[in-house]
């Protein structure tokens, strides 16, 4: 035994020199990272426009030593999507997903940071936005890039097949099943395990968060068509008002959670988006609203689906409008996404790889499930039968998220114009993270 104690020690050597090596090569890289990051966010792309984003990713992965192939996916209407896949082999051994997404959201952004994005565009309906790296992403392309390196530098340390995605079109949540529509698994090999991770305003940057079991809600996206009868705004008594039908439904959804919903089965419905009417004096014929719902079972999702149907069969009765003039309830599912559920075997594997390559004190056990949704789940095809991980990664300036927490309040976060990530302690500690847990894996 005293031998053994006496050999132990030396023993560790080259496991915390392996640490050291991959610590420093990540610190090395980080100049060049923290520049891609600030070019990404000032040149943000919209779901299904990533063209500039993934041919960046793409260049600094093949040149890493990857095999790269782009484009990759298929959207409904057979639109090609720029999804792009990386793959490194390195002997026999397992095949780990490690994903990122790159798309970015129509926000106009006010961080008023020097590397700010100062994009503008157009959505599908013609409304002119800003366009802005308001959920991260670019944080998630950046890490994904130093991850691709890492793991050149360590091959020494780990066997088999690494597989790097470059995720289209996630805000919309179809751009996960429209690389799995482009036989991604049958092209490339279908993978063992899936791991990703995404920043939040809500855990300091240098720390991350990770949760078993199910982590984030599904999304379900619905359009509801609420139509009328056009007229003169002069005389409203000729016609249907669907502009004050549409606010009288978007008031009586608010009871479907209240009301419809077990208190213990938590759910959101959002009306995110309103169209209808041309002119200031012309009763339109019909207005169109974009929701979203959230949920965290088949019931409670399919109890919002089910009440907005009854809402609006009672809108169109209560306006006396004929059959044909009937509202219509439409669920998006290329635009849906499950429950997004960490396989609680593999969530104790990668806990236990952050523990030891970050420290206990930079590692948040659970932190709580979030109505937020995710495709990343998608790659883990249906009823799980690729186990994934999908953990937080701290983003925020440690000294402002403390002074917020004090105050009772809550920097901004995801989804909003002044989303702020602290760049550089973000992506050092993604890649390194990411890449300890991708070693451990590839065993």
């Amino acid at each position: 035994m005293a031998f053994l104690r006496f050999l132990s020690p030396l023993l560790l050597l080259p496991i915390a020199t392996h640490a050291q090596d991959l610590s420093h090569t990540i610190q090395t890289e980080m100049p060049t990272l923290v520049d891609t990051y600030k070019d990404l966010h000032e040149h943000p792309e919209l779901s299904h426009h990533e063209e500039r984003t993934s041919a960046i990713l793409a260049k600094a992965l093949r040149d890493a030593g990857y095999t790269v192939t782009d484009h990759i996916g298929k959207y409904p209407d057979g639109t090609q999507a720029f999804g792009v896949v990386a793959i490194l082999k390195n002997g026999p051994g397992p095949t780990l997903l490690v994903r990122g997404d790159m798309d970015a959201l129509p926000i106009v952004e006010e961080t008023g940071l020097p590397y700010a994005s100062h994009v503008m565009t157009e959505t599908a309906s013609g409304q002119a936005t800003g366009v802005m790296h308001a959920c991260g992403h670019d944080i998630h392309t950046t890490v994904l890039i130093g991850v691709a390196r890492a793991m050149v530098a360590a091959k020494s340390q780990w066997h088999g097949t690494l597989m790097l995605i470059g995720q289209p079109s996630e805000e919309t949540i179809d751009g996960a099943k429209a690389m799995l529509a482009d036989h991604l698994y049958e092209r490339f090999g279908r993978p063992d395990k899936i791991i990703g991770l995404h920043d939040t305003n809500t855990i300091a940057a240098g720390k991350v968060g990770v949760l078993s079991g199910p982590a984030m809600a599904s999304s379900t996206s619905i359009d509801v068509v609420i139509h009328g009868i056009g007229g003169h705004g002069a005389y409203p008594q000729l016609g249907r008002d669907p502009v004050t039908l549409a606010a009288l439904f978007i008031t009586q959804i608010q009871t479907i959670v209240s009301r419809e919903q077990d208190p213990q089965d938590p759910a959101v419905v959002t009306v995110g988006d309103i169209h209808g009417g041309t002119k200031r004096n012309i009763i339109p014929d019909q207005v169109k609203l974009e929701l979203t719902t959230r949920a965290f079972s088949d019931k409670a999702r399919q109890t919002t689906i089910t009440a907005l149907r009854q809402m609006a069969a009672g809108i169109t009765t209560s306006a006396g409008l004929p059959p044909e003039k009937a509202a219509t309830v439409t669920v998006l599912e290329d635009e849906s996404t499950p429950v997004q559920l960490n396989d609680p075997a593999l969530t104790a594997s990668v806990q236990a790889t952050l523990v030891k390559a970050l420290g206990a004190d930079n590692v948040i056990l659970s932190g709580g499930k979030v109505m937020g949704s995710e495709d990343v789940g998608v790659f883990g095809l249906e009823h799980q039968q690729i186990p994934v991980v999908y953990f937080r990664l701290g983003a925020m300036d440690p000294h402002k998220l403390a002074a917020a927490e004090a105050a009772g309040k809550e920097l901004p976060g995801m989804h909003t114009s002044r989303f702020e990530p602290l760049p550089q302690p973000t992506i050092q500690t993604g890649v390194t993270a990411m890449s300890a847990v991708a070693i451990s894996l590839l065993q």
